[in-house]
């Protein structure tokens, strides 16, 4: 029986030790709850070296995970299981991840950087008061287009459907942004849930598929860029990407409006380290912090005082930063609804398979 005894005490002592040094080794390599920070964000959507300069200022260790669409991180968040301490989503995700109680709220004492915002990019209609979102990035839809390619100037949403550019446009592969395009042809509403309006745009989008070379995704950067058509609808930040590849590119944002959208930094109710997601966030709207991300990543800063920092051809580019009269004629995306989004998403199907 001692016998017994002995071996049990010595394999609990073992296990002990190995547990210790478990939790040893990963505090030591950041990966201890309270020393470590979950990132959920877009791919190439922060400048790496600030994610180093956090650690090291800091003490936390970053563990930084992508998504590529706001519903796959919405679902990931809304199963549990993996810890997320801040995630970036649009606008309109942040509508519904408070209908689904997916977010913490925010504690604005613990954001002293928060004054730097532009205060017309606070208290929008998706979060009053910035309970539960900060604003991270922001931009517009528009057109990116090729001078040596056509004549066109793309003052109109019109414009894309000049005989001229048959096989000569690449359009994004989002519902919203082409069904609203069709919708702020029409001088509609992006958000529009007329079915005969919705009706009367598809069916002029209809008759834009001879115009049309492809619906795709990430790589219409690299096929503009490439010269491999004179058009593409695009989101500005890809714009600028684009551009900084092929200087002869130029952006305009069609005079009858288009999406204004916000990508904001959230807390989601996964987080488990609460005191270093506030952190990173004031980190991230500190001025010089702002500005260097902006530069990197190439979408427009909401941070104000990051302007100084910018150099004058990015922020005094009305392309990116556009004048209030245009920016009044900008919508952001309202939440629609799951039964709305669905037929969106139907009629836009409905626009692909036309196309075949």
């Amino acid at each position: 029986m001692k016998e017994l005894v002995r071996t049990f005490a010595a394999v609990f002592i073992v296990a002990f030790a190995l547990m210790y040094l478990t939790a040893y080794l990963n505090s030591s390599q950041g990966y201890s709850s309270g020393n470590t920070l979950t990132i959920y964000n877009w791919g190439d959507y922060i400048d790496p070296e600030l994610i180093a300069r956090f650690e090291k200022e800091t003490g936390i260790k970053v563990i930084y995970q992508t998504f590529d669409s706001n519903e796959a991180m919405m679902t990931k968040i809304e199963q549990g299981g993996t810890t997320f301490d801040v995630s970036i989503p649009s606008e309109y995700a942040i509508s519904k991840m408070k209908e689904e109680n997916l977010l913490l709220p925010l504690d604005h004492s613990k954001l002293p950087n928060l004054k730097y915002i532009d205060p017309s990019f606070m208290d929008l209609s998706f979060d009053p008061g910035n309970i539960y979102s900060i604003p991270y990035f922001w931009g517009t839809v528009g057109v990116v287009f090729n001078p040596d390619l056509t004549n066109l100037k793309f003052k109109s949403w019109d414009d894309l459907w000049d005989e001229s550019l048959r096989n000569q446009i690449f359009l994004l592969d989002g519902a919203r942004e082409v069904i609203g395009m069709g919708l702020n042809s029409l001088h509609y509403s992006l958000n529009d849930t007329n079915e005969d309006h919705l009706r009367e745009a598809t069916a002029k989008l209809s008759k834009l598929t001879p115009n049309v070379k492809a619906i795709v995704g990430d790589e219409i950067k690299m096929l503009l860029a490439n010269e491999e058509a004179a058009v593409g609808l695009v989101w500005s930040g890809d714009a600028s990407e684009i551009m900084s590849e092929n200087e002869k590119l130029d952006y305009v944002v069609p005079e009858e409006g288009s999406n204004l959208w916000f990508d904001n930094m959230v807390i989601p109710k996964t987080a488990k380290n609460i005191e270093g997601a506030h952190a990173f966030i004031n980190f991230m709207l500190d001025p010089e912090v702002a500005a260097q991300n902006t530069e990197y990543v190439g979408y427009s800063t909401p941070n104000a005082e990051a302007l100084a920092f910018l150099p004058e051809e990015i922020a005094g580019d009305e392309r990116f930063y556009p004048s209030k009269e245009l920016t009044e004629k900008l919508e952001v995306y309202e939440n629609l609804g799951k039964r709305m989004l669905s037929h969106y998403n139907e009629l836009f199907l409905e626009f692909k398979m036309h196309r075949k």
